[in-house]
């Protein structure tokens, strides 16, 4: 069986959303806050990111004809994945095959390159999800 070699990646906004929490939380740690939802939700992204790098098809994939047309259209994405975060948080990701020469044989390199870290409001948004 070949192995499998996750390669994680966390692109655009997603990238953004993550510093800006990184920084959030080192200023929490300088002024005694031990305990806070940045830091859960911080610690929940990165755990996330751990597990998928073992099982890059964790989350729940999104059918097709559910992908917002930001991720099809603006960043040609051909399949969508979704991993459920702290607070109702979500973190949004697609799986790419990289199509390299020097690859080795035995070795299955995926890409997973995170396209979204955001809160259940803006998820609703972005899938058309209305409130009740």
């Amino acid at each position: 069986m070949a192995r499998k070699h996750v390669v994680v990646k966390l692109l655009g906004e997603a990238k953004t959303e993550y510093i800006a929490l990184q920084e959030i939380v080192k200023k929490e740690m300088v002024h005694g806050v031990n305990s806070s939802f940045h830091q859960t939700l911080l610690k929940s992204i990165e755990t996330k990111i751990e597990i998928l790098k073992i099982n890059y098809d964790y989350g729940a994939q999104i059918p097709r004809k559910l992908i917002p047309k930001k991720y099809l259209e603006e960043l040609g994405v051909t399949n969508l994945w979704k991993v459920d975060l702290s607070g109702f948080w979500r973190m949004i990701y697609t799986l790419k095959q990289p199509l390299r020469e020097d690859a080795e044989v035995d070795v299955l390199s995926i890409w997973l390159d995170v396209l979204d870290i955001m809160g259940h409001d803006k998820y609703n948004k972005i899938f058309g999800y209305r409130k009740k």
